[in-house]
């Protein structure tokens, strides 16, 4: 069989097959040329979900009748100076994308170039391309795609439903406007606008918060916190959410790089790797990040769909996020979601039923009974060497007095159910879960003495050899330092093995081959060991439950006043470990509301 060149037409079907999966893909890749052209208004319509019609319009710089020829060209663009890669400033870059999109669809391109007369129109049916003609139309650019896979009958049978490809293009646009809030963004199915978003002037900070607001509802920019660092030369700006203030799925986390919207399991286990300590597994913050890197310190080009990156140091890029959110989650202090106070207010209406969607099942793990007794030293509910000497109130007359009602979580006037503390502030009231809130001052008290006096460990009597894979053993020894901080001493065995000879005390009697494959898998698939974290946090976690102040315990005004006052100076007490809110405010405006007073 006789080797022979492909056509131009069966080249750029290939290449459609890589760049444009579905009608979204053709959406992505022509707004994001629209975004390239520097327009300030964007219009997106789609008919059938895209099969019938996709049409964007801009008010760019548009193009003249040669650069219109050449834009359909393969490989041809205007965005990529002196074939530099580790340069690129711009969304496009391949030159693949105008071709790609007419081999597969009746196609047509109409433009008219900042400052010309005349507009042309070019016209590419079946791959084959027409002589541009003269046309009428406006500074700008506007892609029409018709019948899109007629040409690959095979690729349209894939497709879902007209709803489920016009949703995958509306999050994309919702994605490219996060990052371009300074350009207004329209998108209509049919004659129906599901999609408009007017530009955002003012300070870029600003903007942002605006135009994520729009987006992902008023509620994010009440419980949206501010995040701005810069680290080497890289700088990482967004907001994230309060854990009380989550989601069931990952579906509503960010990340651009550089103005580009990707998806990086980087950033899963950074997150994942921050809020550690506030949420059940279940449960996912709300966030959108935007990292600035210099453009040879990060590679776009990895994929034809321009959707994954690559870091020259990953590591840097993930500390710096895992840094920045645990900073800014430590100065949110015990501030809660306003969404909980919401979810409180709407269980008094009739017919609902009063629960919280961040409540998950927890299973405590096993540890050694003579780590039970030396957690009693952390366990001391609210005696008189738990609370800092600032804390601490002399008499219940004074734990009473109405100064106590300017403080955030006010003054304490009872307790319901031997549960629940009340509390009056200035402008409304407070109940207090205790047990809750205790947990999580006793784990942050558990938390500081491992950081401050290290990790205890335990020495095997035999030591235990793991076989793995080589490439984990690899992964294993050259983070074995890192792991050694965290009491888990291991070392290379020969081929394919570890010898494990201390593990950290805090697990007891565990099953240290699940631990270290665990370990292992971990490190091969988010670059970093969280299961020995996380196995270490859950049994501080697990014994602060137990120790702390049960539901069922009657509290005296002053205890009640302590517990306020210690939940004030301890960050993230406004929610328990497992992710649930410690306190519910309730304003006086809406109590009143209730009882018609309104």
């Amino acid at each position: 069989m006789r080797i022979r060149v492909l056509s131009e037409n069966t080249i750029n079907q290939i290449a459609a097959g890589e760049v444009i999966e579905r009608p979204a893909s053709a959406v992505k890749e022509l707004v994001e040329n629209a975004i390239d052209s520097g327009a300030r208004a964007i219009q997106v319509v789609m008919i059938d979900g895209g099969r019938k019609l996709i049409s964007v319009s801009d008010d760019g710089c548009g193009m003249s009748q040669s650069d219109l020829e050449l834009s359909v060209a393969r490989h041809a663009t205007s965005k990529l100076r002196e074939d530099d890669l580790t340069d690129i400033k711009t969304m496009g870059f391949r030159g693949e994308a105008l071709p790609s999109i007419a081999s597969v669809s009746r196609f047509s391109i109409t433009s008219r170039a900042d400052g010309a007369d005349d507009g042309w129109r070019l016209v590419i049916e079946g791959g084959q391309k027409h002589a541009p003609q003269p046309a009428a139309c406006g500074q700008g650019t506007r892609v029409d795609v018709r019948d899109l896979f007629y040409a690959t009958p095979a690729r349209l049978k894939f497709l879902k439903g007209d709803r489920t490809e016009f949703n995958h293009a509306l999050d994309v646009i919702k994605r490219l406007a996060m990052a371009y809030p300074e350009i207004g963004f329209s998108l209509m199915d049919g004659d129906r606008r599901a999609l408009s978003l007017s530009a955002v002037p003012g300070e870029l900070t600003d903007r942002r918060l605006k135009r994520l607001t729009a987006i992902l509802g008023s509620d994010f920019g009440d419980n949206a916190l501010v995040i701005d660092e810069i680290r080497e030369n890289i700088r990482l700006s967004g907001y994230a959410g309060l854990p009380t203030y989550n989601r069931g799925n990952a579906q509503h986390q960010f990340l651009f790089v550089n103005g580009r919207p990707v998806k990086d399991k980087l950033l899963n286990g950074a997150v994942r790797g921050a809020y550690m300590d506030f949420l059940a597994r279940n449960r996912h913050p709300v966030l959108a990040l935007f990292l600035e890197v210099p453009t040879p310190m990060v590679d776009v080009n990895v994929h034809p769909a321009k959707a994954e990156v690559r870091f020259r140091d990953s590591g840097h890029v993930r500390g710096l996020i895992v840094g920045a959110l645990k900073r800014a989650l430590t100065g949110a202090g015990h501030r809660a979601a306003t969404t909980v106070a919401g979810a409180a207010l709407s269980s008094f209406q009739p017919g609902s039923l009063p629960q919280y969607s961040g409540q998950a099942s927890y299973a405590a793990p096993n540890y050694s009974a003579g780590l039970k007794d030396r957690a009693l030293d952390f366990q001391e509910p609210l005696a008189p060497g738990f609370m800092p000497p600032g804390a601490r109130v002399e008499s219940a007359a004074a734990a009473a007095s109405d100064d106590m009602v300017a403080y955030p979580l006010g003054a304490a006037r009872g307790q319901l159910h031997e549960t629940y503390i009340i509390s009056q502030t200035q402008d409304g009231i407070i109940i207090v879960d205790q047990h809750a809130a205790h947990e999580r001052l006793v784990y942050e008290r558990m938390k500081a003495h491992l950081i401050n006096n290290d990790v205890p460990r335990q020495i095997l009597l035999i030591p235990e050899v793991v076989e793995l894979e080589q490439d984990a053993v690899d992964r294993l020894v050259l983070r074995a330092g890192e792991l050694g901080e965290m009491g888990l001493h291991l070392e290379e065995f020969g081929v394919g093995a570890v010898v494990v000879r201390e593990v950290p005390a805090l697990l007891g009697d565990t099953d240290i081959k699940g631990l270290v494959r665990d370990l292992a898998d971990e490190l091969g698939e988010l670059d970093q060991a969280l299961s020995l974290k996380e196995k270490l946090e859950d049994i501080c976690s697990t014994m602060a439950c137990h120790g702390s102040v049960r539901a069922g315990r009657r509290l005296n005004v002053t205890e009640m006043n302590a517990l306020l006052r210690e939940m004030e100076q301890t960050p993230h007490s406004g929610q328990c470990n497992h992710g649930r809110p410690t306190y519910v405010a309730l304003g006086l405006s809406d109590i009143e509301k209730l009882f018609g007073r309104r």
